[in-house]
């Protein structure tokens, strides 16, 4: 049973995304951390990862059908590209950052205190769990404009062309010096094993020159990559 405070906090993010519920207990959920779970014990419900299985599929959808109907002279290989560089980590945590999921996330302690309102894979995880908890409550169409305001950013990118394979693009402009040495380093890893994040960084005779965060050592490593165009002035934040 949720509290009048609990409500309250849920009752102002709906306000924020524009949209409105009967009941709170599904986007509750849907702002649970797995970490909440393991430390309060049965009694604190479930935490948000069938949600952010089922919003991942969602999120996916809605972008797809959008870049589907606006590239109707685009290959399936293009739209895949442009799709994943809108749906991923990086982008969903964005998302999630302009709405302010992080200071509604039920975390344990530890995630707490070692800033885990702020880590980009819980960002993009709890955004993907709001959005499978919305579909289930309201349907597709309701939620089709929120999830595609909050993604603007993402999406212009890449209709403006900025998507692909960045460790191609990176590898490309590099090669045109032939005697820079490139080379790509996981530099750290964190978090249990069914929720690791990884740190690569890209390393130009032996100096780093970026870095970047995933859920996989190819995310970490493609992240790394974009930081490093950025940075070149290759390509736009």
């Amino acid at each position: 049973m949720l509290n009048a405070q609990r409500i309250n906090q849920l009752s102002k993010l709906l306000t924020k995304i524009g949209l409105k519920l009967d009941k709170y207990d599904l986007l509750n959920t849907a702002l649970t951390h797995p970490s909440y779970v393991f430390e309060k014990g049965p009694q604190a419900g479930n935490h948000n990862q069938r949600l952010e299985f089922l919003g991942d599929a969602v999120v996916g959808l809605i972008v797809g059908d959008y870049l589907y109907h606006l590239f109707p002279e685009k290959t399936e290989g293009e739209l895949t590209k442009m799709r994943a560089a809108v749906v991923c980590e990086s982008s969903l945590a964005k998302a999630a950052n302009r709405l302010g999921i992080g200071q509604y996330l039920l975390m344990g302690k530890g995630e707490k205190i070692g800033g885990g309102a702020q880590r980009p894979s819980n960002l993009a995880d709890a955004w993907e769990a709001v959005v499978g908890a919305l579909y289930i409550e309201l349907g597709l169409e309701a939620i089709r404009e929120f999830t595609l305001k909050y993604l603007k950013p993402e999406i212009e990118k890449v209709i403006n062309g900025n998507y692909g394979d960045y460790k191609t693009q990176f590898q490309e402009l590099v090669q045109k010096q032939p005697d820079n040495v490139i080379e790509y380093q996981i530099i750290s890893e964190s978090g249990p094993d069914h929720e690791k994040e990884f740190v690569a960084g890209i390393f130009q005779d032996g100096k780093l020159v970026s870095q970047g965060r995933g859920r996989t050592k190819k995310e970490a490593e493609q992240n790394a990559a974009h930081r490093a165009l950025v940075k070149m002035g290759e390509i736009s934040e």
